[in-house]
């Protein structure tokens, strides 16, 4: 089958949705299936286009195997921009569109994930031209995700935006939702439930897998030592980021705790400027990780957070590693954390209940850090872990509840 891919982000991107749909169109190749990209310049860690790449409008090149076509992307550096972030939607989707339906090459079916708010109707659109069949792979709710962090208040805006989501789900030949949540979401907008697949999201647990916690990553950074917690990914508006904050600034006094935020995103430099108010010693930043060390930052964390200002994007995949165990579950409701370790607790998004279960995740024992000893633990204070079939396995948490 030859497969055509419309992403906004992809490798060497490190945004999480590009990274993913890579390793998806990898085992399609392994697979016997011919893949063909559509996506943009490099451009997601700054919000702006890698200095390589500038001044080009359209670049066509192998990458790992793929047909991979990187397009002109409108990226001025200030993604806290709502309107900045919409003209660059728009920008891709427009050359996105032309460029599909230009195209000479035959496909069977377009697979276009909506990492992009638009790339419902170029996908469409390009469907419609050659006549073939799209699958819209719903990686986040839009436009509730923008509502509900505030960044999208024009009520003119909001109802056009609801009405083109509702356009691209009936266009769609099929959709895939990564949860039962967002599946319930888009039935209750009306999408008959026999034209929705859920399909949860993967981690491959030959690469994130148990390590040492005293490692090269935890020696480079002095945290072998230490208690960590840590919070890695995306520092967006969606995320309750500032009970993170607010939590180390209760456990200053705790020297052995230390947090760490890694990544990048438009909240960051508000975070950084609250730390440095607070005069926090106990909470480092990083920025993006290279892939390779992924591993290692995992096994040097103790605890990782999950923090949700709004919606869940689930389920994720946290890590295999030996003081953590896979994540699949987030708590829906606004301002809660869940801290997934031996213990499998989840509390309130409120920085006391939060300072008081990192305190208590400190006393206890660590996991094991044998394989099949972890592959082995499938239930945790009531919560069912299963392995499923995805790229290589995963890891779902079903049925989670507080623990006693």
């Amino acid at each position: 089958m030859r497969i055509l891919v419309l992403i906004l982000q992809f490798p060497p991107d490190v945004n999480t949705s590009g990274v993913l749909m890579a390793q998806l169109c990898e085992g399609l190749m392994a697979r016997g299936h011919h893949v063909s990209v559509i996506t943009t310049f490099p451009h997601y860690a700054q919000f702006r286009v890698a200095d390589e790449f500038r001044g080009k409008l359209m670049e066509r090149r192998s990458f790992r195997g793929m047909d991979v076509i990187r397009l002109f992307v409108l990226a001025p550096g200030r993604k806290e921009n709502m309107i900045n972030r919409l003209l660059s939607y728009l920008s891709f989707n427009v050359l996105a569109t032309v460029a599909g339906v230009l195209l000479h090459d035959h496909y069977d079916v377009i697979l276009c994930s909506n990492g992009s708010f638009f790339s419902g109707i170029s996908a469409s659109l390009i469907g419609a031209a050659k006549r073939i069949p799209f699958i819209y792979n719903v990686q986040d709710l839009y436009p509730e995700t923008p509502v509900q962090a505030g960044q999208l208040r024009n009520p003119w805006a909001i109802r056009a935006l609801e009405w083109l989501e509702r356009f691209m789900y009936a266009r769609a030949t099929h959709l895939s939702v990564i949860s039962t949540a967002f599946r319930n979401n888009i039935v209750a907008k009306g999408v008959t439930p026999d034209k929705i697949s859920t399909i949860p999201n993967f981690v491959d647990t030959d690469f994130i897998r148990p390590l040492p916690k005293d490692n090269a990553f935890s020696q480079l950074h002095a945290l072998s030592d230490k208690f960590v917690v840590t919070h890695a990914g995306n520092l967006g508006y969606v995320y309750d980021l500032d009970t993170f904050v607010e939590a180390a600034s209760l456990l200053r006094s705790e020297t052995r705790i230390h947090f760490v935020m890694v990544g990048d995103g438009v909240v960051r430099p508000q975070l950084e400027a609250q730390v440095r108010a607070l005069g926090l010693t106990n909470l480092t930043f990083l920025p993006f990780q290279p892939r390779e060390r992924l591993p290692l930052l995992r096994a040097a964390s103790d605890t990782s957070t999950v923090t949700s200002g709004i919606w869940s994007r689930t389920p994720g995949a946290a890590s295999a590693s030996s003081h953590t165990i896979p994540r699949g579950w987030r708590p829906r409701s606004c301002g809660c954390t869940a801290i997934l370790r031996s213990g499998c607790v989840w509390a309130d998004g409120v920085a006391g209940q939060r300072s008081a279960t990192i305190r208590g995740c400190r006393s206890w024992p660590s996991t094991t850090s044998s394989s099949a000893q972890f592959k082995r633990r499938r239930t945790c204070h009531g919560v069912d872990v299963t392995h499923y079939a995805g790229h290589r396995h995963a890891a779902r948490i079903r049925g989670a509840r507080p623990a006693d």
